[in-house]
Order: structure tokens, then C-alpha cells, then sequence
């Protein structure tokens, strides 16, 4: 294989696993990368060649989809739990969260007037 499609590497096994926020963005990093390479020196490869690095980008974009699929999942759990204890906080004590809206709500509309 041609020393420019050697930087098509495997995809990480933390992609895999334990997709984090920068760990997805290095990755997505690393697409960019491998896939400027391999379009400055197209001309160069071979068919065989082209084929390889055409099947490890695609494997890198399957798991980076894949990989940020769960980072939206675990983004939605979150969010509903956020919801949960705002909702619980707010029946629970129901005149300390309409003062901390007015409250919110007048600091808010200072900020916003004095621009």
C-alpha cells in the first residue's frame, strides 16, 4: 500500500465504547484529515489502494455516526432528567419558583434594556 493512505488508521475502540464529546470531535478531526490526504493523492493510488482507504473511511464514519447516536441519546436522558427535578422542585415549592422566575425574569429584562 502507498505511504499516503497510512495515516488511514482503524477506528478507536473508545469511539466504540465511551464516546465522549472531544473524543468525537478528535475523531471527526481525524476524518477531515484522512480524507484531505487521501484527495490530494487520489491520482497517485491505485484502484486497490483507493478501494482499501475508501472502505477504513467509511468504517471511521460508521462508528463516529454511531458514536454520536449515543452522545445524543445520553444528551435526551439528561435533559429529561433536568426536567424531572425542575418539575419536582417546583411542586414541591411552588412560591420560591415563581419568585426565582420573577426574580430571573427582572434581571434579565435590566441586562436586556440597558443594550
Amino acid at each position: 500500500m502507498n505511504s499516503h493512505t497510512t495515516s488511514l488508521t482503524g477506528v478507536s475502540s473508545t469511539t466504540e465504547k465511551t464516546a465522549t464529546t472531544s473524543t468525537l470531535r478528535n475523531d471527526l478531526q481525524t476524518l477531515k484529515t484522512d480524507l484531505d490526504t487521501l484527495l490530494a493523492h487520489a491520482a497517485e493510488l491505485t484502484e486497490v489502494e483507493l478501494h482499501d482507504a475508501q472502505d477504513r473511511i467509511l468504517t471511521k464514519f460508521s462508528s463516529l455516526r454511531y458514536a454520536a447516536k449515543g452522545l445524543a441519546v445520553e444528551a435526551g436522558r439528561q435533559f429529561n432528567h433536568g426536567v424531572e427535578v425542575t418539575t419536582d422542585y417546583v411542586k414541591e415549592k411552588p412560591v420560591q419558583s415563581v419568585a426565582l422566575a420573577i426574580g430571573i425574569g427582572a434581571l434579565l429584562g435590566i441586562i436586556i434594556g440597558r443594550k
